[in-house]
């Protein structure tokens, strides 16, 4: 994909089709105006699974499952791990990532930005 740009480790965005994408295997995780995450597998974990308890009692340093929630997030296309989340019960999936898309494509086009050959914007020299 020409104009496409390398945004996280796992996900990559196509500039021209406006749509999120997997790194690892080009999964079309959805439309890059919204949250990639509504694209993708979520797993509930169990945080006490995930972090378990130390010591035996009240206090254990592990988080309690009523005020934590961890939130994986996968590749429906290749089961590949693209984000995790803690947030507290109750609250919204983080909608952490959103690109100025018609400012992006108008630089590019004006040539101020560039993708270069690993998927990474440029400044035009």
């Amino acid at each position: 994909m020409p104009n496409t740009i390398h945004v996280a480790e796992y996900l990559d965005l196509d500039v021209d089709s406006e749509r999120w994408h997997c790194h690892s295997c080009g999964h079309d995780v959805g439309d890059a105006r919204d949250n990639y995450k509504k694209g993708l597998l979520i797993y509930e974990r169990d945080p006490s699974e995930v972090h378990p308890p130390l010591i035996d009692g009240e206090f254990t340093f592990a988080p309690n499952p009523e005020w934590i929630r961890i939130l994986e997030f996968y590749c429906p296309g290749c089961g590949r791990q693209v984000e995790t989340e803690y947030l507290p019960p109750g609250h919204p999936i983080t909608h952490d990532t959103e690109i100025d898309l018609d400012s992006l494509k108008r630089k590019l086009a004006s040539g101020q930005l560039r993708i270069n050959e690993h998927g990474k914007l440029e400044v035009a020299k």
